[in-house]
C-alpha cells in the first residue's frame, strides 16, 4: 500500500501517464487470457515449447495493441479532448463506463474462445454475427455455453472486476490549470501525438509501405500453420474480417483458355453409357473425424486401437472407402454445400456469404430433372443452422425436419430428435418414397453438450473426452437404422455416401495438426455389397456430388469443384481456408497460401507436424498453378454467378 500511495503521490497527477497505465492494464490482461487459451488447450498445440511460446507472446503484443486501440478509440478520444469539465466526477464516471463496456465486449468474446476454439480450430471471426442470424436457434445455445462452461463465465467475471479496480486505482489529475491557454495546447498536441501512434498500433507498422496487419501476419511467430491462434486474440480477428468480401474476382491467368487447360469445374460426361436410376443417400454425421473410426486408424497403437464406431468398421469393410478424405470446411453450415453441391467453404460459408443467392447446381436438384423424388432429413427444429432454406435452393423437394417428426419425446432438449429414432424414422420415410429417391440426413447427436439417451447412460459411458460416448451411440444408432433398411425392397439398390460434416477436438496426437484437423471419413456402400474396395488417394467432401453422378452414368454437363473419384484420370487435391490462410493438399505436398503469396510448402505425410518448410528446395511449380486456377474459377463464378449450365 506504500508503494501504491508513492506511485499516486508521484504520478497520480499525470493525467497522460494515467491513460498508458490504464492501456497496458488491458495489453496485461490480453496477454494473460492468451496463457489462459493455451492452458486450457495445451493439447491442441503439441510442439509448442517455452521458446516458441514466448515466441508467440512477444507476436501476440502486436496483435492485442491493435484490437485495444480499435476497442478504445473513442474513450481515449473522449479521455484527450480538452473540455473545460473533463475532470469532473460525472465524466469520469462516464468515462469508466465506457472503457469497461468496450474492453469488456472484447475480453468477453476472447474468453468464449477459450472453449469455442476447440470446435472450430480457429479464432472467431466476424461471420459468426451471420451464422447467429442465420439461425435464429442459435441464441439459446450461448445460455447453455455459459452453463456448461461456467468456469469460463467465472474466469470471465473476475477478469472485468480486476479491470474495474485497476482503472480506478489512480485518476488522473491536468498537467496544468484546465482554463489555462497552456493546457489546451499540450491536450492538442497530446490528442495529435496519440491519433499518429494509434494509426502506427493498428496497422502494425509505422512505414508507409506497411500493408495494414491481417490474421495471416500471425504467421511470422509460430513453427506451424495450426499455432497462428495462439498469437491471434478474437477481437482483432472479429474487426480484420468485418465486412469482408468472400468472392473477389482474380486475375491469375488473363487467358481463359490458359485457365480452362489448368482446371475447369465445368463437368461434361461422356461415358457412353445409359443412366443407371440407383437410390442415393447420403448421410452427414455431426462431428465424426476420422479420428474416431478404427478401421481408418491401423497405424496407431501398433494396431491396437479399436477406434468408437463398430458398426461403422463393419460397413467399412464391405464397401469402398477412402482413408486419405478430408472435410472442406469447419462448420456444419460448411458442408452442406460441399457435399451435396461440390462447393467448398472458402473464406466464407456460401449460405451466408454475399452471393448466397447465386443458382447452383446439386444433386438434389440434377437428379429431380432425372425423375428422382428428393428429401433432407435434420432431426433439429426446423430452421435450425437455415438447413431448411439451403435446402430449397439447392432443389430438394421436401425437408424433414423435427416439425414433420412429430413426437417431442425423441427430442433431446437441445438440438433435436435423438439419433436412433430420427434414422428409424428416415428409414420409414423412404420406405413411402417412389424409386428412384435422392435422401440427405444429418445426424445431430454427436454435439456439445455431449449427452446420450437416459436409457444409454450405463451401455455408452463417459470416455477419455465427452463426445466419444456420444460417437457411440451414434454409430449403434446407424446399425439399427441400417438393420431396418436392409429388410426394405428399396436397399440393394441404393448408394449409400457416408462422411462426416467436419471434424471435431481431438484426443489423438496424430491428429492435432494442420492438416489432420480436416480429416474425414468417406465411405461408398452399395445395398447389393457390389462396390467394395480401399482408395489411397486424396478425397474430399466437395468430391462426392460428381462421383455420385459419374457412378450413375449421368449424361449431361453441370459444375462441379471437386473431381469423380471413379475417374482414375482427374487431378486429386484437397482445399480448405483457415485464419485467413488456404492450405492445399496435392499428392504428397500441403501448400499454404496467404495473401496470394505461398507461405509454405510440407511433406504432409513424411513430416506431419509441418517442421521442414520446403519453399526454395521443392518444385512446385505445377501445384501453385493448379491451386490459382482452381481459386480463381471459384471466386469468379461465385461472384458472376456462373454456377450452373442450363442444360436444354
Amino acid at each position: 500500500m506504500e508503494l501504491f500511495s508513492f506511485l499516486k503521490r508521484k504520478y497520480g497527477a499525470n493525467e497522460f501517464l494515467v491513460m498508458v497505465y490504464r492501456f497496458l492494464i488491458v495489453m496485461f490482461l490480453y496477454s494473460a487470457g492468451r496463457i489462459i487459451f493455451y492452458l486450457f488447450n495445451t493439447s491442441m498445440f503439441p510442439n509448442v515449447g517455452f521458446t516458441s511460446f514466448m515466441r508467440i507472446m512477444r507476436g501476440g503484443v502486436m496483435f492485442d495493441t491493435s484490437a485495444v486501440l480499435y476497442l478504445n478509440a473513442i474513450y481515449f478520444l473522449l479521455y484527450l479532448l480538452p473540455l473545460p469539465f473533463k475532470f469532473k466526477p460525472w465524466y469520469q464516471q462516464m468515462l469508466k463506463w465506457v472503457f469497461m463496456i468496450f474492453n469488456s465486449v472484447g475480453l468477453a468474446f476472447n474468453h468464449i474462445d477459450i472453449i469455442y476454439y476447440r470446435y472450430i480450430l480457429k479464432r472467431t471471426t466476424a461471420s459468426v454475427f451471420d451464422i447467429v442470424s442465420y439461425d435464429a436457434g442459435n441464441y439459446r445455445l450461448v445460455s447453455r455455453f455459459f452453463y456448461d462452461f461456467w468456469y469460463i463465465a467465472i474466469i470471465l467475471l473476475i477478469t472485468l472486476l480486476l479491470l474495474s479496480k485497476l482503472y480506478s486505482l489512480f485518476k488522473p489529475r491536468p498537467s496544468f490549470k484546465v482554463l489555462n491557454w497552456k493546457y489546451g495546447v499540450v491536450s492538442l498536441f497530446s490528442l495529435i501525438v496519440f491519433l499518429i501512434l494509434s494509426v502506427i498500433g493498428m496497422r502494425g507498422g509505422y512505414m508507409e509501405s506497411t500493408r495494414p496487419i491481417s490474421m495471416n501476419n500471425a504467421g511470422k511467430y509460430v513453427d506451424s500453420p495450426q499455432e497462428i491462434s495462439l498469437v491471434l486474440n478474437t477481437p482483432f480477428c472479429i474487426i480484420r474480417t468485418w465486412g469482408k468480401k468472400a468472392f473477389e474476382v482474380k486475375n491469375y491467368f488473363s487467358s481463359e483458355d490458359e485457365l480452362n487447360r489448368i482446371y475447369t469445374p465445368v463437368r461434361v460426361p461422356n461415358s457412353g453409357e445409359a443412366m443407371k436410376h440407383d437410390n442415393v443417400v447420403i448421410i452427414i454425421l455431426e462431428s465424426f473425424s476420422r479420428e474416431f473410426v478404427g478401421s481408418l486408424n491401423k497405424q496407431i497403437d501398433n494396431g491396437h486401437y479399436k477406434g468408437y464406431t463398430p458398426f461403422l468398421d463393419s460397413l467399412i469393410s464391405k464397401g469402398l472407402v477412402f482413408p486419405n478424405a478430408f472435410a472442406n470446411g469447419r462448420k456444419s453450415i460448411d458442408a452442406i454445400p460441399s457435399v451435396t453441391a461440390s462447393i467448398p467453404a472458402l473464406v466464407l460459408p456460401y449460405v451466408i456469404s454475399e452471393r448466397s443467392g447465386n443458382r447452383i447446381n446439386s444433386l438434389a436438384g440434377l437428379l429431380t430433372k432425372e425423375g428422382y423424388q428428393s428429401a433432407f432429413f435434420h432431426g433439429a427444429p426446423n430452421g435450425s443452422m437455415g438447413f431448411d432454406a439451403f435446402a430449397k435452393i439447392a432443389g430438394f423437394q421436401r425437408y424433414i425436419g423435427k416439425n414433420e417428426y412429430g413426437n417431442d419425446e425423441g427430442f433431446d432438449g437441445v438440438w433435436g430428435i435423438w439419433d436412433e429414432p430420427f434414422f428409424q424414422f428416415f428409414a420409414d420415410e423412404m420406405n413411402k418414397m417412389k424409386e428412384p429417391f435422392f435422401t440427405t440426413i444429418f445426424s445431430v447427436s454427436s454435439h456439445h453438450p455431449f449427452k446420450v439417451p437416459e436409457q444409454y447412460k450405463t451401455r455408452f459411458p463417459e470416455e477419455h473426452i465427452e463426445l466419444q460416448k456420444c460417437i457411440r451411440y451414434t454409430d449403434f444408432a446407424l446399425k439399427e437404422f441400417f438393420d431396418k433398411a436392409s429388410k426394405m425392397p428399396w436397399f440393394k439398390n441404393t448408394l449409400f455416401v457416408i462422411t462426416s460434416d467436419h471434424c471435431a477436438q481431438s484426443e489423438l496426437k496424430e491428429y492435432k495438426t494442420a492438416v489432420n484437423y480436416y480429416a474425414a471419413p468417406l465411405i461408398f456402400y452399395k445395398g447389393d455389397g457390389s462396390l467394395t474396395g480401399k482408395d489411397d488417394s486424396l478425397a474430399q467432401q466437395i468430391d462426392i456430388m460428381p462421383s455420385v453422378l459419374g457412378y450413375l452414368n449421368y449424361t449431361k454437363p453441370y459444375v462441379a469443384f471437386g473431381n469423380n473419384l471413379f475417374d482414375p484420370s482427374t487431378q486429386r487435391f484437397a482445399i480448405n481456408y483457415l485464419e485467413d490462410t488456404y492450405q492445399f493438399l496435392y499428392g504428397d505436398h500441403a501448400l499454404y497460401f496467404t495473401d496470394n503469396k505461398l507461405t509454405g510448402i510440407f511433406n504432409w505425410k513424411e513430416d506431419p507436424d509441418l517442421h521442414k518448410n520446403l519453399i526454395g528446395s521443392a518444385n512446385s511449380e505445377n501445384e501453385q498453378n493448379l491451386f490459382k486456377a482452381i481459386i480463381q474459377q471459384y471466386n469468379n463464378r461465385m461472384a458472376q454467378d456462373r454456377l450452373v449450365i442450363d442444360n436444354k
